[in-house]
């Protein structure tokens, strides 16, 4: 049984894409295997991993990219997207944006 109900993952998943749509597709690049995307989009998420769709060779990719710890709390998925975007960055070499430190 997952933590999260359909309406927070609509939620989450609304604000990734329409606010984070770069940060997505750094995440599936960074830490979902997936170097050659060019576009990603998140699909969905539980208490244990964020999932995505990520474009690579005009082929939709399913990407699923665990959490460091089990999620409990809704506070708790802004915090483990951001440090998802970090870690992200720093395997791709991009410096982060401010707020995201």
């Amino acid at each position: 049984m997952t933590t999260f109900g359909p309406d927070v993952v609509a939620a989450v998943r609304r604000h990734m894409n329409d606010d984070h749509a770069d940060d997505c597709l750094l995440i599936c690049r960074g830490l979902g295997g997936q170097p050659r995307a060019t576009a990603a989009r998140m699909s969905g998420m539980d208490d244990e991993a964020m999932e995505f769709v990520a474009t690579v060779d005009d082929v939709a990719v399913p990407v699923r990219i665990p959490f460091r710890d089990r999620l409990t709390e809704r506070r708790q998925i802004r915090a483990e997207a951001a440090r998802m975007y970090r870690d992200a960055c720093a395997e791709l070499g991009v410096t982060p944006r401010p707020e995201a430190s």
